[in-house]
């Protein structure tokens, strides 16, 4: 590697050590380490803002712009505090079989919806239910940015690195259904059971205040009907836009900002209103973060790192997916995964083509996008859903730190990776 190269890895693991250990503000320490990165020529201006591969990802960016304008016009409905009660009641306030229902509404969401869509729209319930039954609420919103990552690898369009991996590898949406989505089911069994020990210190039943739920009417909490129709409907064209992405054409960043706008003009909201509940913070780190990676990727640091993890297995193809499966989840738990599958792509195409390039040889698609999608769970950064949930915990004064979701993040990315090994064995090899 050249000095530059050296230099922006150092850059990176110093930034990423100031975000692990919490010495800084993570949204400084990235914008401070993105800054570095454009100092010592590890990319430049029209890397950084407008190389699709090595950039910022706009798309990225502005579709959680637009889904944040959505959610805060939404909160004022009153419908999150309606879903509140409604999964209180359903679970009769028992702490336990409450997180197994949102973990479970969230994975599902997040297989027709992108996943940060998902956390954007359930983290609002969450605080609300928790705050009603006495419950920390951090424990939960954990779990539910574990389990969009997971529900989100059954679809093409539940996980941004899918939509990457299908248009490179000529992939469709039923693909993605017939390869992923049955494994995914088995790994949400298994999450829902980890969730038993991994969170149990936290079930705290609260008798009185589950009683006291009970007795509630969810109905009364809807404080703007009109309002609430106005915001489900264009709610609604949203979710269709992105699941007819295939068919329409149109980026998900360009239906949310569109969907934001037309709610933000056809009703009484205000533009103050609609934008208090972006997480301005969250957006700006993205940005940094995306800078940091783009270098790495721009100086070649990712590409001969996936490059020499390809090369130690020899053309043998049950090495070689084993090799991705884990090289991939280990490696998307440190960098997201977005610009992680953006360069294994054309390595993964390669492999698979000097493999036969036959259907057999089509597992390595779903080794990468298994690793990668489950290896986000790994660490407060390995996904966007994951560092918007911090976001939004400490906009709450809840704050989440880097260690308190790694060490359950790493217990779940471990065990989730473990079942899938025999899984693509059994199946492909």
């Amino acid at each position: 590697m050249t000095v530059t190269a050296w230099l922006a890895v150092a850059v990176f693991l110093g930034a990423y050590a100031l975000i692990a250990t919490e010495r800084v503000h993570r949204v400084a320490a990235a914008l401070g380490g993105a800054g570095i990165m454009l100092l010592i020529h590890a990319t430049d201006a029209g890397t950084a803002f407008f190389d699709e591969s090595t950039g910022i990802d706009w798309n990225v960016v502005f579709l959680l712009l637009g889904m944040m304008i959505i959610v805060g016009v939404l909160k004022q409905t009153g419908v999150f505090e309606y879903l509140a009660i409604w999964a209180a009641k359903r679970a009769k306030g028992r702490p336990y079989r409450l997180m197994v229902l949102l973990v479970v509404i969230t994975a599902s969401a997040s297989a027709l919806l992108d996943n940060v869509t998902t956390v954007l729209l359930i983290a609002p319930v969450t605080f609300l239910v928790c705050e009603r039954l006495a419950l920390p609420v951090v424990p939960y919103l954990i779990a539910e940015a574990m389990a969009s990552n997971i529900g989100g690898a059954s679809t093409l369009v539940g996980d941004p690195p899918n939509i990457i991996i299908a248009s490179r590898a000529g992939l469709s949406f039923n693909d993605f259904l017939v390869h992923m989505a049955p494994m995914v089911i088995l790994l949400m069994v298994a999450f829902v059971i980890m969730c038993k020990f991994l969170f149990r210190r936290h079930f705290r039943y609260d008798p009185e205040r589950a009683a006291a739920i009970m007795t509630l009417n969810e109905r009364e909490a809807i404080k703007d009907r009109r309002l609430l129709w106005q915001s489900l409907v264009v709610l609604a064209l949203v979710m269709a836009a992105f699941v007819l992405h295939p068919v329409l054409h149109y980026e998900p960043s360009v239906v949310a900002v569109l969907g934001a706008g037309i709610l933000v003009a056809a009703t009484k909201v205000t533009t103050e209103e609609a934008i208090a509940e972006v997480e301005w913070p969250t957006l700006v780190f993205f940005a940094g973060l995306f800078v940091m990676v783009g270098a790495l990727v721009h100086t070649g640091v990712i590409g001969q790192i996936s490059q020499a993890a390809a090369d130690a297995t020899r053309g043998q193809l049950g090495l070689t997916t084993m090799t991705l499966l884990w090289a991939s989840a280990g490696l998307s738990a440190i960098v997201d995964n977005i610009p992680y599958v953006a360069t294994m792509s054309p390595i993964v195409e390669g492999l698979v083509q000097a493999n036969g390039g036959g259907e057999t040889a089509q597992v390595l698609w779903w080794a990468l996008a298994f690793g990668a999608d489950l290896g986000g769970n790994a660490t407060a950064v390995g996904a966007a859903a994951n560092v918007v949930i911090v976001g939004i915990a400490a906009r709450n004064g809840t704050p989440i730190s880097f260690w308190q979701f790694t060490k359950y993040g790493l217990v779940v990315t471990l065990v989730t990776i473990a079942l899938v090994t025999p899984y693509l064995w059994l199946r492909y090899l």
